[in-house]
């Protein structure tokens, strides 16, 4: 699948190793590999036999980048950007829901969507010179579902995902640790025993405890979400939303204009 990208599926003595293969564009996720991710989360929900998943990008250079943005050329209205949160998060509830624990191994950058797979995940490992983060007030103009911006709330506390969101800011993996984000920041070199280990704990563990609980923590953050179809509406159908994307294909700073 050169040029698209593919996400590949290995499983290995019960832990299954999910892997974003697109590297020369850092991982970042077409439609197509959005749709095998899909596939694969459906495949491990029913599957009694793996007992932990991890997720790594391919490449050693980032987890994954976000979304291709060449896609985004085709969106024409809000619309199309209510559409298109609506499918990221159904892909994002398809890997909460997945009832083994779950691991993002982390190399580099961890971008847009990438951070919001790796938030959905229960734990994340980190090389040091990962970076975190949702730049999308500095690159595309573009806004996060509801769901989405629950999760970062969730997963970082509202002081950094307003730094995220607001300021543009990335997050190093040493401050990612200090909040709890991250598990353990491990070199290069370790991070594969590192992820090998901690998939190799979770798997030792009483399954239906851990399958519980993650349900009962996936309620609590579900609960009472409102809607947020005017916000994605308004920020994807906007003359910046169509602006920060030539900008970002031409490599160029775009001139963002507020309507």
């Amino acid at each position: 699948m050169s040029g698209q990208g593919e996400v590949r599926l290995q499983v290995d003595g019960g832990i299954a190793s999910v892997t974003f293969d697109r590297p020369e564009a850092r991982n970042a996720l077409t439609w197509a590999m959005y749709e095998q991710l899909r596939g694969f989360c459906e495949q491990l929900r029913g599957d009694p036999a793996v007992r932990a998943v991890r997720f790594q990008g391919a490449g050693g250079e980032a987890f994954v980048a976000g979304t291709d943005i060449a896609q985004f050329q085709d969106f024409r209205s809000g619309e199309d950007g209510i559409a298109y949160e609506r499918r990221i998060d159904a892909t994002l509830q398809l890997l909460a829901a997945l009832p083994m624990p779950t691991v993002a191994v982390v190399q580099g950058w961890c971008i847009g969507g990438g951070l919001a797979i790796a938030s959905t995940c229960d734990f994340r490992l980190a090389t040091p010179g990962s970076k975190f983060g949702v730049p999308i007030a500095r690159t595309l103009g573009n806004c996060l579902s509801m769901a989405n911006v629950a999760g970062l709330v969730a997963a970082f506390g509202r002081p950094r995902v307003q730094r995220l969101l607001l300021l543009a800011d990335l997050i190093a993996a040493e401050e990612a640790q200090a909040c709890g984000y991250v598990l353990e920041v491990v070199p290069p070199e370790g991070i594969e025993a590192a992820a090998q280990k901690l998939c190799a704990k979770l798997a030792s563990l009483a399954p239906v405890t851990q399958q519980v609980s993650k349900e009962a923590l996936a309620r609590l953050l579900r609960r009472d979400l409102p809607e947020a179809d005017d916000l994605i509406r308004r920020t994807y159908g906007s003359e910046d939303f169509r602006e920060g994307v030539q900008a970002f294909l031409a490599k160029r700073p775009p001139v963002w204009k507020g309507r």
